[in-house]
């Protein structure tokens, strides 16, 4: 069981360091530039997606949404002409600010959820096909730029949307264990800004909070892991058969 949870830890880092093993084996600063290049246009193009996942999400789980708020350079203005509930502007990359997810969990889980399993199809397939040989090194530095938001996605969103996840679950335990108790007390989006409220100079927290809001990042970074687990999962199922294919092809 211990060795199964430092795979389960190490794994990202590993395929990570696989994939940037052959750049560096063969370094120009012309394929730094492809990786950055690429890293850059793949968020510009996730961050929107991402943010719309959400709202299916929410939609899907019999909720509604009315605004969420994206970044102008992440093309918001274009796309509140599709999207009417698309606001230009926003204090982060996106933000889904007013949505109803009808007092339900499950509604609200799928809407935080909901993004991330372009991780788990996309983003650790394309990050583990980066270290496989056969690239030409330009191709290889692409793909890599490309897979790297989209795989590591989870993580960048360890005291955002996965803190959300984690306090969704931990809260509605302890509202349980504790009957009263507001299970929106410790639901948040952004971790940094809930510790302010509670813990500032004006907040109201207490030892309940600590214990809250740290079993929340610990259950949402576990679920981060397990989200990229899946995606390993996923990717050497894809392997396996496009090695059966070729091995029928030949």
């Amino acid at each position: 069981m211990l060795r199964g949870f430092r795979e389960l830890i190490r794994r990202p880092l590993d395929d990570y360091t696989a994939a940037l093993a052959p750049l560096a084996a063969q370094w120009r600063w012309h394929r730094l530039i492809v990786l950055a290049g690429a890293a850059a246009l793949s968020w510009w193009v996730y961050v929107p997606l991402h943010e719309l996942a959400h709202v299916l999400g929410c939609v899907l789980g019999g909720g509604s949404v009315t605004r969420l708020d994206l970044d102008p350079i992440y093309g918001a203005a274009w796309l509140h002409r599709i999207f009417p509930f698309v606001s230009a502007g926003s204090d982060y990359a996106g933000q889904l600010r007013e949505f109803d997810w009808r007092g339900r969990d499950a509604t609200y889980l799928l809407t935080d959820v909901l993004p991330f399993v372009g991780t788990i199809l996309l983003g650790v397939p394309l990050l583990r096909a980066a270290a496989r040989p056969g690239w030409r090194p330009t191709a290889q530095a692409a793909v890599l730029g490309a897979a790297l938001p989209i795989a590591l996605a989870p993580f960048i969103s360890l005291t955002g949307d996965y803190y959300e996840m984690g306090s969704i679950l931990v809260s509605r335990i302890a509202a349980h264990l504790t009957p009263g108790l507001d299970v929106a007390r410790w639901r948040s989006d952004d971790l940094f800004k809930l510790g302010g409220q509670l813990f500032g100079a004006d907040g109201t927290s207490t030892a309940g909070d600590v214990a809250g809001l740290a079993a929340s990042f610990v259950v949402g970074t576990l679920l981060a892991f397990l989200t990229y687990a899946l995606g390993g999962v996923w990717a050497d199922f894809l392997a396996r058969r496009t090695r059966g294919l070729s091995g029928r092809q030949r």
